[in-house]
């Protein structure tokens, strides 16, 4: 059986949840990222899948619906480490156009708080 890793992070400013998915992002993995996300009070949120080597539909289902529940509480939202097999995914369903994507976590934080990343 397929699993997924989920590690939740903090941004530097301490209000960005970062969380880093390692694992495939499934139907039958996803109810993992769905219970760490209810688990984030409402916060600025970046998932990070740079160890995912792919998604299905129901595991982008989720990703949107996290990208919605953020606009619906004027909150900020970006997705980070997009490999290109999951790039391909993003862009056959034209969610690469709605979604913001940075290439690291950390970037999408600075980009959040208005701050540089340090070099």
């Amino acid at each position: 059986m397929e699993q997924m890793e989920v590690v939740r992070d903090l941004g530097a400013t301490g209000s960005t949840a970062i969380l880093r998915l390692k694992g495939p992002l499934t139907l039958s993995t996803l109810f993992h990222l769905q219970d760490n996300l209810r688990a984030i009070p409402d916060a600025d949120t970046v998932i990070d899948v740079s160890e995912v080597p792919y998604i299905d539909s129901a595991g982008l289902g989720t990703i949107l619906s996290r990208w919605a529940h953020t606009q619906r509480t004027g909150h900020k939202f970006a997705l980070t480490g997009v490999s290109p097999r999951i790039g391909v995914l993003l862009e056959i369903t034209k969610v690469n156009t709605v979604l913001p994507m940075f290439k690291t976590a950390e970037e999408a934080d600075c980009n959040f708080t208005g701050k540089t990343a340090a070099a």
